[in-house]
């Protein structure tokens, strides 16, 4: 059932411009936001906790700044939500289960929620995820099915499901997502809403996932800006994590727009081998003459990589396995089926195959290497297929036995650890939304997040907030 009468979204800029000329206040915008988590969560279900309270006060600190002329950041007092698989300090951070998770509050916040609040942010809650974040769906034993929200009987893709339907139902404006597989760009493309995996690095992270460094951290919002003004935030250093970049002094958001004329494009509809929706394809094929309007040199190219599905179930399968490996049997009973089920595959891989996979893994970045070489930018779909239905981890009738299957345009940006970004670029004749993959070379966040951005004002589609 398709939701109607679409609230008026919270756009980061309107938001500050307010609070500085003192039209609203955060204490009021919070509010707002749980007002409408009231009246739309319970058809998507996309928090596991909600942090009032803690929020309101926050809130209050904001307004006080705000009225002195004196924010801390330009998110001052701008709402937000931490996916729940990362840690916050002030609350129990479950990863989605019963087992996994803890019960009392965590004694650190990781680096994101501690930059997010050194900057005034305010958190309105923990949104949902799958038991830790094992699967490209999301629903959990623990906290039932998270919904779309342009439609409650579809999937809003995973693992940061919660996230991307909170934002798509305009029920915080930046959120905290992960991706280790396609995690951010997933749920951002089944929800209508922009989501960027950074270069491996450029978020810190701890404590380090055990999935390594396929992991990322990441911004999700409803519009390229706030997504690059949320980065800028969140990619400020951290001693904790020894993978990350040198802090480049960008402030994203500031330097967006630009011309693509001239900047070259390679496109893949299939990565030589997905099965690609005819609509997806449509709308991904339209999208490539909105580049084309803009003076892109736009080319079909050959796909840059192989199909490696296997190399990243050797990475991401033994890293279900470390993670689980002390859990008793009446532990284990009570996870997802499916994460114990990876979890035992992955306790079976051999030193030499996960050696082996790391060597093809190197094949596949160099590969990559050469690609931008003659390519500034590669665009794909980012998923074939549309949001299928809710409580699923692959669609019914499909010859699919994992979320693998139907993931290919995502993973392997995770095993090149290259940056990559969801836009959204049309609807399904049911109303879905569809999105856009953009692939830039490692390191080149801001020429990803400038690309998505021209896209973005130029397409004459606005998906961001779910009707």
């Amino acid at each position: 059932m398709q939701q109607k009468n679409a609230p008026q979204k919270t756009d980061l800029r309107q938001l500050t411009q307010q609070f500085n000329a003192g039209e609203t206040s955060p204490v009021e915008t919070c509010a707002a936001v749980f007002d409408r988590i009231e009246q739309r969560n319970p058809a998507i279900n996309a928090f596991s906790h909600l942090c009032i309270e803690d929020a309101m006060s926050s809130a209050r600190a904001s307004e006080a700044r705000w009225k002195t002329g004196k924010p801390l950041s330009p998110i001052d007092g701008v709402p937000c939500t931490v996916k729940d698989i990362v840690l916050s300090k002030d609350w129990p951070t479950t990863f989605g289960s019963a087992v996994l998770g803890q019960d009392s509050p965590a004694k650190d916040d990781s680096p994101i929620v501690a930059r997010l609040k050194e900057a005034g942010a305010v958190i309105v809650g923990l949104t949902t995820t799958p038991e830790l974040g094992w699967k490209a769906v999301t629903d959990s034993k623990k906290f039932g099915i998270t919904r779309n929200p342009w439609d409650t009987t579809k999937t809003p893709g995973g693992s940061s499901g919660g996230a991307a339907a909170a934002a798509a139902a305009d029920l915080g404006v930046l959120h905290v997502g992960t991706d280790g597989g396609g995690s951010i760009r997933i749920p951002a493309s089944f929800c209508g809403i922009v989501g960027h995996k950074p270069s491996f690095g450029r978020v810190p992270a701890y404590p380090i996932s055990p999935f390594g460094t396929v992991a990322h951290v990441g911004p999700m919002a409803r519009t390229v800006y706030d997504t690059a003004a949320m980065l800028s935030i969140i990619s400020s250093p951290d001693n904790r994590d020894w993978h990350a970049l040198k802090p480049d002094g960008i402030r994203y958001e500031d330097h967006l727009a630009t011309s693509l004329k001239g900047k070259k494009f390679g496109y893949s509809l299939d990565l030589g081998h997905i099965k690609v929706d005819p609509q997806i394809a449509d709308a991904f094929l339209n999208a490539i003459k909105v580049f084309e309007a803009l003076g892109a040199d736009v080319t079909e190219v050959a796909s840059p990589v192989d199909p490696c599905q296997s190399i990243f179930h050797d990475h991401w399968f033994a890293g279900a396995g470390y993670r689980i490996r002390h859990l008793s049997d009446s532990q284990k009973a009570q996870l997802d089926p499916g994460l114990v089920e990876i979890a035992a595959q992955g306790q079976q891989i051999s030193l030499h195959q996960y050696i082996e996979a790391g060597q093809l893994r190197a094949e596949m970045g160099a590969k990559m290497i050469a690609f931008h070489e003659n390519y500034d930018y590669l665009l794909t779909p980012t998923t074939p297929i549309p949001a299928f239905d809710a409580g699923l981890e692959f669609p019914a009738q499909s010859s699919d036995t994992r979320w693998t299957d139907w993931a290919g345009f995502n993973y392997p940006f995770n095993l090149t650890q290259q940056p990559a970004c969801s836009v959204p670029c049309g609807l399904t004749d049911q109303g879905l939304p569809v999105g856009l993959q953009i692939v830039g070379p490692k390191y080149a966040d801001l020429a990803v997040l400038q690309a998505a951005y021209a896209f973005e004002q130029a397409h004459d589609g606005d998906f961001s907030v779910a009707p």
